[in-house]
């Protein structure tokens, strides 16, 4: 792995192996993650209001935020930790809340990251809602 590390060059998004330059492609990703990347789209359908934060918040993790665990549509990641980490995991739906919180979290920070290290976009809240239709969206851009 140090070997890998010490041939990225960030400037060019890829591997500078002795052989050649290696770039990871969606392929690469639909491996390694096991995310789909040809079915329905994942879009951008949010806004940074505060009710369309609230409202999502409810629907997948069944909190309201508080007003310090969330700015300008963006969720504080140490409260979408402690949503995660009380859930007393005794029903289904309790479950799929601990899921979600943490598929939320993913999403924020591996599969599309941003400059934040302590926030997630709101914008993939409306994606977790409908917990079954998950593995139907192809997770390979964002449109």
């Amino acid at each position: 792995m140090s070997t890998l590390v010490e041939r990225w060059r960030p400037e060019t998004h890829a591997f500078h192996l002795p052989v050649s330059k290696v770039t990871i492609t969606l392929d690469d990703v639909l491996h390694i993650f096991g995310l789909p990347i040809n079915r329905d789209l994942v879009t951008d359908k949010s806004d940074n209001s505060h009710s369309f934060l609230v409202e999502n918040c409810m629907a997948i993790l069944d909190r309201q935020p508080r007003p310090h665990d969330h700015t300008l549509g963006k969720v504080n990641l140490a409260w979408v930790w402690q949503c995660r980490d009380t859930e007393p995991l005794n029903t289904q739906e309790s479950i799929e809340r601990y899921v979600r919180a943490h598929i939320f979290y993913l999403l924020g920070t591996v599969v599309f990251p941003d400059k934040s290290t302590n926030s997630v976009n709101s914008k993939f809240l409306p994606l977790l809602r409908h917990f079954y239709h998950i593995p139907n969206y192809s997770w390979g851009q964002l449109v």
